[in-house]
């Protein structure tokens, strides 16, 4: 085999940890995708190891998070026009309860339905990416750990 070529093993490495990072980055998003089937199976495989495949899981997810606080700073400014799809009342009742419970939502922030949103609100309100990255990044990593454990028996 010429030196510097890819093996079978390699690239199902790349495709096994893209695709995983791809669908969990954008699972994390508004879009309906979920990424813990992906790595259940991925773990069930065993071909690659269980902590590098929830790292990547981990990272992609909590990147796609930073695209909803980033699309949550960005669209603040458009909410007193007739289009934006929430009215400034429902936002800023959204805002009271944000700040009621604080940053420790973010903690929901791997949950369906409500995280992703939770997110997003989170950049709209300001929160500050550094509180922002590490929460959603405990929440996410526990998530991922957790399905994982059950997976693989772990427990």
């Amino acid at each position: 085999m010429a030196e510097g070529a890819l093996t079978a093993a390699m690239l199902g490495d790349i495709a096994a940890f893209g695709g995983l990072f791809l669908t969990a980055f954008a699972a994390a998003t508004i879009l309906p995708l979920q990424s813990e089937a992906l790595l259940a199976g991925l773990l069930v495989a065993g071909a690659q190891s269980p902590v590098a495949l929830i790292l990547v899981a981990t990272l992609g997810n909590v990147l796609g998070s930073v695209v909803n606080w980033l699309l949550g700073r960005g669209i603040d400014r458009f909410r007193d026009r007739r289009w934006f799809p929430v009215k400034p009342t429902v936002l800023d009742r959204a805002a009271v309860r944000y700040h009621r419970y604080g940053r420790w939502s973010l903690l929901l922030s791997w949950a369906p339905v409500i995280g992703d949103p939770l997110t997003m609100v989170a950049g709209v309100l300001r929160e500050p990416l550094w509180s922002f990255v590490a929460i959603v990044t405990a929440a996410k990593a526990a998530r991922y750990l957790a399905l994982s454990s059950a997976v693989l028996n772990w427990l």
